[in-house]
């Protein structure tokens, strides 16, 4: 097993047992497999206490006493998916990883999924051993097995992959990186059809360092993030390799916490996944796959494993995953940095934010204005044309057709729309065709009238909005309800929700970049507060996350993960309870990266039985022309599905046409 460079922290879940003793290992688990009947809890203890190279040494010692197989035995002892859990701990890691890859290959059809994991994850030290752990198991070359079972460019990226030479200097040449960002997108978005051999070559052969830079500049140069350009130009299984490449470059442990949470999400468990990521990762890197899965996820890897397996399988996959993060002073100092920097390096501030609707071409409010009324004219509407017209124009232009149709007809085009079309459709269409801050106004409204208050939507609308955009919604709250936004908010939330809430709707948050001994100060605000001390707490925290820019949000972001090792959203969520710890969440988040906010808030509209229409219209409405491509993006990137086929698998009708007309393609 590959160990940790020199200076470098231990970042797995198990550890060498002390005080070691392989004889005395040995002799438990012959006892423990004797008779009738085998003792599978102290089988289970005994081995995920021990590290890999000592269950080496015991499988030594066992032979040397009994003169029988340890694995032998323990396949004959054992069933199911703990055996298959527990004889992959028995193996050294390389031989682990070609036993998969031979799984994999064997019979009919082909485990591609196994083979991207294995070979775009590993380093070169690892494919080196996995190459001749094969040969020694099997007698066989992996890379003729790799060739004769797969085939076209997805093979020969395995191939590329399998020879366990990635460059890995950590100089890099800027001059290379920019002549690869140019060959890449030379090979891709520039071309008819797609150079897949120079993907290949510059994703299969460059050091990591080299290739982070490789994407930061893509993004700068083309728009894009390197993932929407391979989903854009390559397709089926060797894509989705390039994917997984490009993931482990970034972040491998960020890559295997998406792997672990896919093999559990959903109907049914794909516990071949589960067990080859738990063996394989504990003792690399499954504390920062924790921490990443936790930060990602909202939820611990342990109570998901709980929650998702049963019985000795179980015990034996929580006792490699090593500890449960939600649980009170379960913290991993190393990971907090991890997290931090997984989300930074996603961080708006570097992202050009695009919209899917844009101003038309051409542009004719006044052909525009007739259409819409010969469209909704006599019996029966057209809503086909109104949607196409609708959603196909900006803001700015609808507005010049709702001026265009009172001088030609004499009507309100809001009002005639009102009375065409209903439900979901027409609180979509009637939103589109608001003012941006008048429709905000109009949803904080709607979230304070009547019984019980939304304070969903008031946290999504107050805590996401920039000062010029709050502004703009106070002078329309005002204009449209004669009464301030500060009143409505007094009359109808309290205590430091509404405190916080009223801080927000000021729209005086600080716009100047970030100034770092200031943040320190900031940072070492909230961290000196007593934990416990609620009330002191929130008010800090509101001082600070309310007032402060973005940029500088971020900075005390960081220096508080310096401070204490802690990231600042789980010690909020940790902290404090009900709207004043969704509303500081909010702020975080949108803080870390707001599409990425708005892409889980459209997620959880549509997960699950029934759909939230209120807040899937809001969102998409509002971030039409400011992020909703961003959005796009971040969505497919978390999900692993496009926001047009969640909305497609979601809703109906016009609805479901409006949507996908505002959503702007297919990612």
């Amino acid at each position: 097993m590959a160990k940790p460079a020199q200076g470098a922290k231990y970042r797995g879940s198990i550890h060498d047992f002390p005080g070691f003793d392989p004889s005395q290992d040995a002799e438990a688990l012959y006892t423990a497999m004797k008779g009738f009947g085998s003792d599978k809890e102290a089988i289970l203890e005994l081995i995920t206490s021990r590290s890999n190279r000592q269950r080496q040494e015991i499988c030594q010692s066992y032979k040397s006493l009994y003169g029988k197989d340890l694995l032998a035995d323990l396949k004959y002892e054992l069933t199911g998916k703990f055996e298959r859990l527990i004889v992959g701990l028995m193996r050294p890691l390389s031989y682990c990883d070609a036993k998969e890859i031979k799984d994999a290959i064997s019979g009919i059809g082909t485990d591609e999924k196994c083979l991207i994991e294995i070979l775009a994850s590993r380093t070169n030290e690892q494919i080196h051993q996995l190459v001749a752990a094969y040969k020694d198991a099997y007698e066989r070359d992996l890379e003729a097995d790799i060739i004769g079972d797969t085939s076209g460019h997805f093979q020969k990226m395995l191939v590329v992959l399998l020879q366990g030479t990635r460059e890995e200097d950590d100089v890099v040449s800027e001059d290379l990186v920019q002549q690869d960002v140019q060959d890449l997108y030379e090979a891709g978005e520039l071309k008819w059809g797609t150079d897949e051999a120079q993907f290949i070559y510059i994703l299969g052969n460059r050091s990591k360092q080299h290739l982070r830079l490789v994407f930061d500049e893509y993004l700068k140069t083309t728009g894009k993030p390197i993932e929407a350009s391979i989903r854009g130009e390559l397709s089926g299984d060797f894509e989705k390799l390039m994917l997984a490449v490009v993931k482990c470059i970034r972040s491998t442990p960020e890559y295997f916490a998406e792997r672990l949470f896919k093999a559990m999400k959903g109907l049914g468990t794909r516990d071949n996944t589960l067990i080859r990521i738990m063996v394989s990762r504990s003792e690399l890197d499954m504390l920062d796959i924790r921490e990443i899965f936790r930060t990602k996820y909202e939820k611990s890897l342990y109570s998901m494993i709980k929650n998702d397996t049963s019985g000795d399988y179980k015990k034996a996959l929580l006792k490699l995953c090593g500890g449960d993060d939600d649980a009170a002073g379960q913290f991993f100092p190393e990971a907090a940095q991890v997290a931090y920097q997984m989300w930074e390096l996603s961080a708006v501030a570097r992202v050009e934010l695009r919209g899917t609707v844009r101003p038309v071409d051409n542009f004719n409010p006044d052909a525009d204005a007739k259409a819409l009324r010969k469209a909704m004219k006599g019996l029966g509407t057209d809503e086909d044309t109104i949607i196409d017209i609708i959603t196909h124009r900006s803001n700015a232009q609808r507005q010049q057709i709702r001026q265009i149709f009172k001088s030609h007809f004499g009507r309100d085009l809001m009002a005639d729309l009102k009375s065409e079309i209903s439900g979901d459709l027409a609180r979509l269409i009637l939103g589109l065709m608001m003012p941006p801050a008048h429709y905000d106004a109009k949803q904080l409204k709607k979230a304070m009238e009547g019984a019980g208050t939304d304070e969903k939507a008031l946290i999504e609308i107050l805590a996401t909005r920039t000062n010029a955009e709050i502004r703009a919604i106070c002078e329309a709250y005002k204009e449209d309800y004669h009464k301030s936004l500060e009143d409505a908010l007094s009359s109808d939330t309290s205590g430091h929700f509404k405190r916080i809430l009223i801080s927000l709707a000021t729209g005086n948050r600080e716009e100047a970049g970030e100034d770092r001994d200031q943040a320190r100060e900031d940072a070492q605000e909230i961290a000196d507060t007593p934990s416990g001390d609620k009330t002191s707490l929130e008010t800090r925290f509101m001082t600070i996350l309310c007032t402060r820019s973005y940029p500088h949000l971020r900075r005390v972001f960081q220096e508080f993960v310096k401070m204490t090792n802690y990231d600042i959203e789980h010690t909020i969520k940790k902290e404090m309870s009900g709207d004043v710890r969704d509303v500081f969440v909010a702020i975080v988040q949108s803080v870390k990266n707001k599409p990425l906010f708005f892409a889980d808030k459209l997620y959880k509209s549509m997960k699950g039985a029934g759909t939230d229409e209120k807040a899937l219209t809001r969102i998409m409405v509002s971030r039409s022309e400011i992020d909703l491509l961003n959005i796009r993006r971040e969505f497919i990137e978390k999900y692993d599905k496009s926001l047009h086929q969640a909305i497609e698998g979601d809703t109906s009708g016009d609805f479901l046409k409006a949507l996908l007309a505002i959503c702007g393609g297919e990612d």
